[in-house]
Formats: C-alpha cells, sequence, structure tokens
C-alpha cells in the first residue's frame, strides 16, 4: 500500500482492491475465494494482506446476508416497524430513480442486517502540525484518507499505532456503506437507524457516487454527492406534501452552512500557524486555543438557533487536525455545485452533463472549488475525509 501525508483524498466507498477481480461473482463467492483474491492483491502490493483480508471478509459478510427487500416486507415475522422502514426505501429508490435521474440498478434493493450500529469504523488521521490528512492509494477507488474496518477493535489499533507516532487521530463509526456500484449494495439495518430524511439522504448520496466519481479526488466527489443528496431531500419532501419537514429542513442546512464556515476558518487559521517558524512547544499551544475557540463558537452558534448540529462528541473528545480536515471533504466545493445547478436551470439532465464535463478536467474541477470563497490552498488542506464520518446531522450522533 501506497501511502502520502502531503495531500488528501477519499471517497464514501470503502477501497477494496479486489472489486475489479469479483465484480461478476458478488452474490456467489466463497470466502476461500475471497482469501485467494486478497493474497493475490497483496502480492502485487495494492495493500497489505491483513488489511485487504478483513475488508474482504466483511464484504462477503454483507453481500452473503442479503435478502431483496420484497421478500423482507412479504414476510410474515417481519416487525412492523422494519416492515414500514423498508417500504419507505422503496418509495425513495423510486424517486430516486424517476425525478433525481439517479442509477436504476440492483443497489438498495436488498436488506442486510448487521445485528451492530455500525457497518464499519473509519480511521481518518493527520499530522501533530497539518490539516492535511494522511492518505492511501488503491488501484480502483485512488487515494483514500481513511482505512475502513469492520471490526472496531481493528480501527482503534491502527488509530493507536498512528496515534502513538503522533498523529492527530479521528475514529467514527458508519452507518453507510457503498462499492460505488461495482457490487450490489444492500441497505444496511444500520441505516435505518435515523430519521426520513437522514435515510433518503443517505441513498440520493451513495446513488449519486454510483453515477458520477472521480478517482483520488474526493473533495470533488463527497461534494457533488452533498449536492445532489440537498436536492434530493428539497424535491423528494416537496413531493411527499410534506412541508413542514421540508422548512426545518432548509433550516438546518442553514445552521449546518454556518458550522461548515467556522470549521473552514478554523482549519484556515490552523494553517497558518502551521507556516510559521515557530517551536513545536509554541505551536501545540496555539493550536490547542484555536481548537477550543472553535469548539465554544459552533456550541453558541446551536444555542443561538436552538438547534443541534450534531459535534457535541467531537468538542467532548477534544476537536483535532483530523476531526477539522473531515469535515472539509463534505463542505468545501458544495456552494460551487450549486451554483453549477441553478446556472443549468435547476435541471438535473443538464447539471449531470455539466458535472460530468467537469469531471474529466483536473483544471476545471478546481476552478469549481475556487467558487467557495474559500482559498484554493485552505480548500485543499480541509478536504479530503472519512466516509465514515457520518455527514450532516445523522452521522456525528451519538448512538
Amino acid at each position: 500500500m501506497l501511502a502520502d501525508p502531503q495531500a488528501g483524498s477519499s471517497c464514501r466507498a470503502l477501497p477494496v482492491c479486489l472489486l475489479a477481480f469479483c465484480q461478476r461473482l458478488a452474490h456467489r463467492v466463497r470466502l476461500a475465494q475471497w482469501a485467494t483474491l486478497a493474497s493475490l492483491a497483496a502480492l502485487s502490493g495494492c495493500a497489505s494482506l491483513g488489511y485487504v483480508g478483513q475488508a474482504a471478509h466483511g464484504e462477503w459478510q454483507l453481500l452473503h446476508a442479503r435478502r431483496p427487500i420484497a421478500r423482507v416486507i412479504a414476510n410474515p415475522a417481519t416487525t412492523p416497524v422494519l416492515r414500514s422502514r423498508l417500504q419507505l426505501v422503496q418509495d425513495i429508490r423510486r424517486f430516486a430513480v424517476t425525478d433525481l435521474g439517479l442509477p436504476d440498478n440492483r443497489s438498495y434493493r436488498s436488506y442486510t442486517d448487521l445485528h451492530r450500529p455500525y457497518v464499519v469504523w473509519n480511521v481518518v488521521a493527520a499530522p501533530e502540525f497539518s490539516v492535511r490528512p494522511l492518505r492511501w492509494c488503491f488501484p480502483i477507488s485512488g487515494c483514500v484518507s481513511y482505512r475502513g474496518y469492520f471490526k472496531e477493535r481493528r480501527a482503534n489499533a491502527f488509530a493507536a499505532k498512528l496515534e502513538a507516532r503522533g498523529d492527530d487521530v479521528q475514529v467514527d463509526g458508519v452507518t453507510a456503506f457503498s462499492t460505488l456500484g461495482h457490487f450490489a449494495d444492500p441497505v444496511l439495518s444500520s441505516m435505518l437507524r435515523y430519521g426520513d430524511l437522514d435515510l433518503a439522504g443517505t441513498l440520493f448520496h451513495e446513488l449519486a457516487h454510483q453515477l458520477i466519481y472521480v478517482a483520488g479526488d474526493s473533495e470533488f466527489d463527497e461534494s457533488f454527492a452533498m449536492t445532489v443528496e440537498a436536492e434530493g431531500l428539497s424535491r423528494w419532501l416537496a413531493a411527499r406534501g410534506r412541508s413542514a419537514e421540508l422548512a426545518g429542513y432548509l433550516r438546518e442546512r442553514q445552521l449546518q452552512d454556518q458550522i461548515d464556515a467556522l470549521f473552514a476558518q478554523g482549519r484556515a487559521q490552523l494553517a497558518l500557524l502551521y507556516a510559521q517558524p515557530l517551536a513545536a512547544a509554541v505551536k501545540l499551544g496555539r493550536k490547542q486555543a484555536i481548537l477550543t475557540q472553535l469548539g465554544e463558537r459552533i456550541r453558541a452558534l446551536e444555542a443561538r438557533e436552538h438547534l443541534e448540529g450534531g459535534y457535541d462528541a467531537w468538542i467532548a473528545r477534544g476537536l483535532n487536525n483530523a476531526s477539522l480536515a473531515s469535515v472539509g471533504t463534505y463542505s468545501d466545493c458544495v456552494p460551487g455545485f450549486e451554483q453549477l445547478l441553478r446556472d443549468n436551470g435547476g435541471q438535473l439532465p443538464l447539471f449531470y452533463a455539466a458535472v460530468r464535463r467537469i469531471a474529466k478536467d483536473p483544471a476545471a474541477r478546481r476552478a469549481l472549488c475556487r467558487k467557495t470563497g474559500v482559498t484554493p490552498a485552505t480548500a485543499r488542506a480541509g478536504s479530503e475525509s472519512a466516509d465514515g464520518l457520518e455527514r450532516l446531522r445523522s452521522r456525528r450522533r451519538e448512538p
């Protein structure tokens, strides 16, 4: 596996090097075959055997446990609550295709009960005096700024190694999982834990990744998916006559935008601090002061707006470089995408076509992100988070 601490990139799909080998075998491959492929992948240098092996095993378990949603709904043993949630999934899935133009494929038409709160635990890390996350590179998904583990203890063990060498570390549980359409991804029981808006947003977000994805440019990918998610939620609520919820959602979005701006300011302050020729002890003291002030400003904003942004756990643990780097991926380029959608008259097919053209040109992607009001250096420094940072409100809630 390649490690590059100088830049960051991420996606919402767990980086599994085996995907290219296994696309046609997803529903019938045996664990022994996964192990063989993992060994080949390791020998080819794409990742360590232990990491790829646990990823292959975890993915196999998800696929092996899938059941068609229609069958689960029809099963008399299914609880009324689960049946209702899965019927909602079917409605959201249809809307994603008919009204948002998202992929009409086998993803999110089956269900897997995890019997645990999260599907994976992601580890994000950044050097002590940098807001650029470490990254690891893979042939299929490109370079990602996280390591995803199907067992929490393995995530914590890896995080402890990074922390021992002086890195800032963030470990978060992830409710959603995507293979970018390589496999027929199931709806997971962890995705049903929160409200209707979070469920719909997750499905719209993940399907957006299947529509357009640029390997190695998570800032672009996640901001595009966030834009589709927000637009999709607004349209879905309006179409379903849920105007009161739409108003509440839009208010929460405004709060999230303000919090994102605070995080961007914090990253900019830290980037300037780290660039100064100061003694390590001085930098560390000023760093902690900036992070403490940032947490206080977020809590004050939430209190003033009488809303919760969902960052209490992060602030209580103590913000660090890794947590700040995590936020930028999902927000820094969103204003550019929103403007692009307006430029295309709010017509999603035209918007998607424009995004595809821009996706082919690295310079055009950078120009789109420069429309955020954040300097390119700051945007890049704050980019690339883990999938599992549970974007927006639901993804940062306590279990």
